[in-house]
């Protein structure tokens, strides 16, 4: 199965579509495609077979997502709790992303066409050596496609994700990349692994689970979570297009309170840059009120300053990503 379907939508979801479009679509959709293993029991069969019809109604959802312009998603497709399954469970799981990513790598032609970028996130040395090469020849294969994402979270928890990210800030401050006052929410943010995304406008969890288990808990703070009864190897046009009309009913409140954090989040950083700069000139004995009208001038230096000591951390940061895969690849092209 491909991972990108090819196809039209039929003329009464064209329609609907249609309609829908006319209202604010989300941009960037999550899910937690929940629901094989009690899909395979539903319908007697392997706990492999379930998991494979997920990996198919995956492709279709992207379909129909394309045919919806929605040009980013993230999938939950396995998490590190998922390690603590039966041994055969997990060795099937891994050997389905083997001919999973195998397959991408077969249709590289059809990805460039409809310019898919392929990020997969979680921590890829919890995997066999030979999934991450292929994984990474994946990621590398797509990286300067840029129509449409899809972000697999693959050996993933965002406990994980947001430990990994205060760990790479203190690398940061060690290597004298940037100063311990330059840590902020703003910038643990930004070394998620999800941190070339906007957040998710709309997270989706099917078979009726009313919890998010340990998926994008960052990113989803003003997100519309929408929770579907449906099995996800059942999952329909229809199904999208009710999640889609909840974020559309929920639309203006999400957007507000998104526009409240981040104005308090400007507000956050402005009092800790005046905090910074009034520290900086008590050690120079210079707080003097008279000298009160070159607080600005400094204030805005300051925030130079750390903006360009924060871009250039982000982007020793983003080179120790792209080597891990560039690494990997080379592996396995030598191999």
């Amino acid at each position: 199965m491909s991972w990108i379907r090819e196809g039209e939508l039929s003329f009464i979801e064209k329609l609907t579509a249609n309609i829908l479009k006319a209202g604010p679509m989300p941009k960037h959709v999550a899910f937690i495609m929940d629901g094989n293993r009690r899909y395979a029991r539903k319908c007697h069969v392997e706990r492999q077979e379930g998991h494979t019809q997920g990996f198919d109604k995956l492709a279709e959802t992207l379909r129909w997502c394309l045919n919806l312009d929605i040009r980013e998603v993230t999938v939950y497709a396995f998490s590190i709790e998922n390690f603590k399954r039966s041994k055969e469970e997990v060795e099937g799981l891994m050997e389905l992303a083997r001919q999973k990513f195998k397959k991408l790598l077969e249709e590289q032609g059809n990805l460039e066409k409809h310019g898919v970028c392929i990020r997969v996130l979680g921590d890829l040395t919890l995997l066999p050596l030979d999934l991450q090469q292929l994984i990474a020849q994946a990621v590398v294969g797509t990286r300067t496609h840029n129509k449409c994402f899809l972000n697999v979270c693959f050996a993933y928890t965002s406990r994980h994700e947001i430990t990994n990210a205060v760990k790479e800030m203190a690398w940061g401050v060690e290597q004298g990349l940037i100063k311990s006052s330059d840590v902020s929410e703003s910038l643990l943010s930004k070394c998620l692994y999800s941190s070339g995304s906007p957040d998710p406008d709309l997270l989706i969890r099917t078979s009726g689970e009313l919890r998010l288990s340990d998926f994008l808990l960052w990113q989803t703070s003003y997100s519309c979570l929408v929770f579907q009864s449906v099995l996800w190897p059942e999952y329909s046009f229809w199904n999208l297009c009710e999640a889609i009309l909840q974020y559309q009913l929920n639309y203006w409140p999400l957007q507000k309170a998104r526009d409240q954090h981040h104005e308090e989040q400007a507000r956050q950083q402005l009092e800790a840059d005046c905090s910074c700069v009034a520290e900086l000139l008590q050690q120079h004995g210079s707080a003097r009120p008279a000298e009160a009208c070159n607080r600005q001038d400094l204030l805005l230096s300051y925030a130079v300053d750390r903006d360009q000591r924060i871009q250039g951390f982000l982007s020793a940061l983003q080179h120790k990503k792209d080597s891990f895969f560039t690494d990997l690849t080379s592996q396995a092209v030598l191999a």
